[in-house]
């Protein structure tokens, strides 16, 4: 028996269902689940994503029985809709739609109305009675094909159509006849010829070549790039399907139309139908954002019936699917007809709001609810937006629709790879600008801070795909005229030159002129407070911040961090009080000089941790001792050092002389971290005693109960860690014991050699706790500092060396393996031992998820990252149960 590849729904059957989306794509596969459910779906048929991968695998060519299988459906068709494919009575014209696993919007090709040709348009007029109508679906058909299949440009169709419109003295598609439309196909026919091409007259033609284009789209620029965006990896998906379906059409007059909805509103998450409709139209002038179109209730006034119809589907649908979905539906002459489903794509506050209604509603489970929301979606809810008083002062300058929420600012830009240069290669703020965006422009999209648009409405190509990138974008602006040509926006009057500075806030849909600063919101409120509580009950790994400053510590308790895992001493000494003294004590030239200046910086520090241990409330709080090479503190300039020398009292030669003694070439294997302290021990007593006696003062003051824990950092070798343990421990007994008081402290190590990770057993012998510092243990096991991004990592990834960049995700094969030994050899020697990571990878769900794995305790991160790695910690435990 040969290999089914053609699956047919629609006249009560269905071949699929919404389970075989890996070989229907989502498009098909839900078609035919319709068609089980009752639904009104115009009949077709799916070719499946396996002759897509077998087109590819074998040189652009078919199986063997593909051609006599879609003959076979074809017959179907023509048997369920009394129509015959390609006869000049009654034609039966179908559009040939492409349709992954996971959806990509506008990525790949549609071909719509085809099987016209100069007879069936002729034998249409007679069925229909509607020469207009006729007329309109045959220019279409050709503009489409013309610039799908064959690759004439899409403009040279437009300049034909603008000029009948000229000549007629109209504006719109909608005011052209019967005969205007004639002549438009005449004069499309003269863009094929001076294209040097053929318009096929035979409709089985022009079905295998729409049907080659669609395949052919799967490998196409921008589907690649969405791909690549998107993480979808090649060989995840066989490739796309093909879905040949009935033509309904909304163009036949004011009793018919076209639209998308959602059964939620896909901005903000709220349980109400949203969406928009367009009386006499096709599918795609919804989508491309030409004629902007009117909001759903439009349905209702004109056709109650039909609307009603509608929210009853939708309610089922919903139920059906247990999510919010997007529909596309047709209304031909009064006629209900639903052309696809599928989970709608979302705001990342949407996101999180309708999977908690949805958990709330009973319809999925907490865990569930968790699972639907990605870490992704939690850092971009935290979106940036402008103070009240920042807009109250700010230019106003038009209002489009709000399309995608959140406040942006940056130059205007016209060209999406401009836009994509600007920003790679200067760290440019870019926005966007665009009439409509199409998916080609998929890549300045993703790299622009924003996108505003002129033109088309909350379901356009713009809207939809910054939404699902969780960008602010503003789309059917129409106050803004965009000059491509002049690369110049015209607004009331103004005009602002590419290169101009605009802010944008997509929640409210609001343009400003020049660069306003945006804020980032400050706590989780709502919805999401809800969905990290319901994750803090899946979690197994805690959640701890890396954060310097009392300030950064309650941000990130707000956000839910149960401690510190990272404080960075230096970080505090930068402050330009406390500069002086550190610089008195690196150019120090004796013990008692050092002391000196230490003595001072010992309150300072003090009061540092006391401020961070009240900010936890007792959460457990990671204390590193002073890890960067000296140099740090140093000015570079001669200006500077001459400056610095007059302040300290030194010569300019002397003092120029430790700057360059002092230099690092290469930092990472100098003279800093434990090494620092070993060659300075002062500095690792002063540092204990301002650590110890903040504790104990705050014991003393509120009754706060504190557990410091002591890092040490860059250990390569038991002893190092056991020189400064005895110093440690030494001063923080005799404090404690002249204190009288009771308090447990911790003294562990940061493991960022690869050598501490290889004699983790030896190093657990001294060390209480280990916290994995991974950005420098990433730059010690592949050799490369994190500055070489621009370098050579970056072409790296391009050229498939590496798939990412292990400074931004855990390289599980490498580093992941000394973090797994590490921990086994440390808990051989003590099982007790409580392991975290503290580098950047913290915060990322990928490397969070890999802690989980391996059984470290807790992951510590970035304040703003805290909701993010709570998120990842609970989908790592529900993922590997």
């Amino acid at each position: 028996m040969s290999k089914k590849y053609v699956y047919f729904f629609g006249g009560g059957k269905a071949e699929g269902d919404a389970t075989m989306k890996h070989l229907l794509g989502g498009k098909g596969a839900n078609l035919a689940e319709m068609v089980k459910l009752g639904f009104p779906v115009p009949p077709g048929f799916t070719i499946s994503a396996e002759v897509c991968k077998y087109y590819y695998d074998h040189g652009r060519t078919y199986p063997e029985n593909l051609k006599e299988q879609v003959v076979n459906a074809v017959k179907e068709l023509e048997d369920v809709t009394g129509k015959e494919f390609g006869s000049p009575e009654n034609p039966l014209l179908v559009s040939v739609r492409s349709g992954a696993a996971i959806s990509m919007p506008g990525m790949m090709d549609t071909i719509l109305n085809l099987g016209l040709n100069d007879k069936t348009v002729e034998g249409m007029i007679k069925a229909t009675g509607n020469p207009r109508f006729c007329y309109d679906a045959y220019r279409r058909f050709m503009q489409m094909f013309g610039d799908v299949v064959l690759g004439i440009e899409h403009s040279y169709f437009e300049e034909q159509l603008n000029a009948v419109k000229n000549e007629k003295g109209v504006k719109l598609d909608t005011e052209l006849d019967a005969e205007d439309l004639k002549e438009v196909v005449e004069r499309y026919l003269e863009v094929y010829k001076k294209a040097g091409q053929e318009f096929p007259q035979d409709p089985w033609e022009q079905l295998w070549k729409a049907i080659d284009a669609v395949f052919g789209s799967w490998m196409n620029e921008r589907a690649i790039k969405y791909r690549e965006l998107n993480n979808i990896k090649e060989g995840e998906l066989l490739g796309t399907a093909v879905n040949v379906v009935t033509m309904v059409f909304g163009n036949m007059g004011d009793d018919s139309g076209t639209g998308v909805a959602f059964t939620r509103d896909p901005n903000t998450g709220e349980k109400q139908f949203y969406g928009e409709y367009l009386p006499n139209a096709q599918g795609e002038d919804v989508v491309a954002g030409i004629r902007t179109p009117y909001p759903l209730t439009k349905l209702q006034e004109i056709m109650p019936h039909v609307y009603n119809q509608l929210l009853d589907i939708f309610v089922k649908l919903e139920t059906h699917y247990r999510d919010m979905q997007d529909i596309e539906f047709t209304v031909e002459k009064g006629k209900l007809y639903l052309l696809q489903t599928r989970t709608g794509k979302r705001t990342p506050f949407a996101a999180v709001k309708i999977a908690v209604d949805l958990a709330e509603e009973g319809l999925i489970t907490k865990e569930e609810a968790i699972m639907r929301v990605s870490p992704e979606h939690i850092e971009t809810l935290l979106h940036p937006y402008f103070l009240p008083e920042t807009r109250k002062n700010a230019t106003l300058l038009a209002k489009g629709i709000a399309a995608s929420p959140g406040a942006a600012s940056g130059v205007i830009v016209f060209d999406p790879s401009e836009a994509e240069r600007l920003v790679k290669e200067n760290g440019k703020d870019v926005i966007l600008v665009r009439p409509e965006t199409s998916p080609e422009d998929i890549a300045g999209m993703a790299a622009a801070n924003g996108i505003l648009t002129s033109t088309g409405g909350k379901t356009s190509h713009a809207a939809v795909v910054a939404r699902g990138m969780g960008k602010a974008c503003i789309v059917g602006c129409e106050a803004v005229e965009v000059d491509e040509t002049a690369e110049v926006i015209r607004v009331n009057g103004k005009e602002f030159k590419k290169g101009s500075w605009i802010s944008i806030d997509g929640t409210t849909g609001e343009v400003f002129e020049g660069k306003l600063d945006a804020v980032k919101p400050q706590g989780l409120e709502g919805p999401l407070a809800k969905l990290l509580k319901w994750a803090d009950e899946f979690k197994r790994l805690g959640v701890r911040t890396n954060a310097d400053t009392p300030r950064d510590a309650t941000v990130a308790r707000q956000f839910g961090a149960q401690g510190i895992g990272l404080c960075r001493t230096e970080h505090m000494f930068f402050d330009e009080k406390r500069i002086p003294a550190v610089r008195q004590m690196i150019v120090a030239k004796t013990v008692e000089q050092r002391q000196a200046a230490l003595d001072k910086l010992l309150p300072m520090q003090k009061e540092d941790f006391k401020g961070l241990f009240k900010a936890m409330e007792g959460y457990p709080v990671t204390i590193r001792l002073l890890d960067p090479p000296l140099h740090e503190f140093l000015p570079k300039e001669d200006e500077d050092i001459k400056t610095l020398a007059e302040e300290m009292g030194l010569s300019f030669e002397e003092l120029k002389a430790t700057v360059e003694e002092l230099h690092e070439f290469n930092p990472m294997m100098g003279h800093r971290g434990c090494r620092l302290a070993i060659t300075y021990p002062e500095i690792a007593v002063m540092q204990t005693k301002a650590i110890i006696g903040a504790a104990i003062e705050l014991f003393k003051e509120e009754g706060q109960t504190i557990v410091p824990e002591i890092m040490i950092p860059l250990v390569g070798h038991i002893n190092e860690l056991k020189y400064l343990k005895e110093i440690i421990v030494e001063t923080a007994d005799k404090m404690i014991k002249e204190a009288g008081v009771e308090l447990t402290y911790k003294v562990g190590t940061m493991i960022e050699i690869p050598r501490a990770a290889l004699t983790a057993d030896e190093i657990a012998k001294e060390a209480e706790f280990f916290s994995f510092g991974t950005n420098d243990l990433t730059q010690m096991t592949f050799g490369f500092s994190r500055d070489d991004y621009g370098k050579f990592v970056s072409e790296y990834m391009s050229k498939g060396i590496l798939e990412v960049d292990p400074f931004q995700k855990l390289d599980r094969e490498g580093v992941g393996l000394l973090v797994k030994m590490g921990t086994e050899k440390g808990r051989s020697t003590r099982p007790d031992l409580k392991v975290g990571i503290c580098g950047e990878h913290g915060g990322e769900p990928s490397s969070v998820e890999f802690c989980h794995i391996v059984g470290l305790d807790y992951v510590s991160c970035s304040p703003y990252r805290v909701p993010v790695a709570r998120l990842a910690a609970a989908q790592a435990a529900l993922k590997n149960k």
